[in-house]
């Protein structure tokens, strides 16, 4: 049972025992007969009425009375009275935030790929009155158009589209959903894909397309990084070309970079050693043309 109808009771309760007890009083404590037998008889009445006529709705809560089969008011949140028979609560609505869930199993994208897609839909009544009378069960219907609109908006995309974008079709859900929902006095807040599965045979696929994507772009890569290599070796050249002493002092670099490693042999030709002799740069420095 609801809480506050559960509070509802209680109170109408403890006040059915009040009256009882009043009109107790007035048979036990009054003469026989005369105007106390008349005040107890009406209070044994309103004693029994009670628990028919006081409700409570909670803060969230409205009721929908109608009298005599016409709306007659929407009561809450708090204790309300109604007149019984004549009144009656059609219904308890909850003004706050729910959600749906929803799927489309095995429904076609644009590219006539099948998917199956899991989403949620938050939605809230802002129109009790319209909920309550312009349809019968709105919680059914907005699953219904929920799942009728994740299919409309999956056939419309390509699912390349689905899958990299799905904050755009969460807003397409949101907006679609919100405008058929609101004739019947429901907002939709926010629509959210959860999850969107393809076949298996398709993800292996897109797997290996992704891959060889990878691999085209690396090999790219290596091709301009060679190509960068390249260049910077040919300005190298053209360097030490213009001069000797350079180069030699980059092969003398190059064999003190070797011998840090130990326990290393190295075996060099004496025209070599005789090329790095200090005598022998000095010469080919001098010899070098003045800029």
């Amino acid at each position: 049972m609801n809480s506050s109808r559960g509070a509802g009771n209680r109170l109408a309760a403890f006040l059915s025992f009040i009256f009882f007890g009043l009109a107790g009083l007035c048979v036990a404590f009054g003469p026989r007969g005369g105007p106390n037998v008349a005040i107890a008889i009406v209070l044994v009445v309103v004693a029994l009425m009670i628990p028919q006529s006081l409700m409570m709705a909670n803060q969230w809560e409205r009721a929908i009375v109608l009298r005599m089969g016409r709306l007659q008011g929407i009561k809450g949140p708090g204790v309300f009275w109604i007149v019984p028979i004549i009144d009656r609560v059609a219904t308890w609505l909850d003004q706050r935030i729910q959600t749906t869930e929803f799927n489309a199993e095995q429904a076609l994208s644009k590219d006539t790929v099948p998917v199956d897609v899991d989403a949620v839909v938050f939605w809230q009544i802002h129109d009790p009155e319209r909920a309550a009378l312009e349809i019968t069960d709105y919680r059914s219907a907005i699953s219904r158009v929920a799942q009728t609109s994740l299919r409309e908006m999956v056939g419309s995309s390509l699912l390349s589209t689905l899958l990299s974008d799905r904050k755009h079709g969460d807003e397409m859900l949101r907006e679609e959903i919100g405008r058929k929902t609101a004739e019947w006095g429901v907002t939709a807040i926010s629509v959210e894909i959860r999850d969107i599965g393809v076949p298996d045979a398709l993800q292996d696929a897109m797997s290996r397309e992704a891959q060889a994507q990878r691999e085209a772009a690396a090999r790219i890569h290596l091709g301009q990084a060679e190509l960068a290599v390249a260049e910077k070796f040919v300005e190298a050249a053209e360097i030490y070309a213009r001069s000797p002493a350079a180069l030699q002092l980059r092969a003398m670099n190059i064999i003190y970079e070797t011998t840090k490693e130990r326990g290393a042999t190295i075996l060099m030709p004496t025209a070599m050693v005789d090329a790095m002799n200090p005598t022998t740069l000095l010469a080919a420095a001098a010899a070098m043309p003045k800029a």
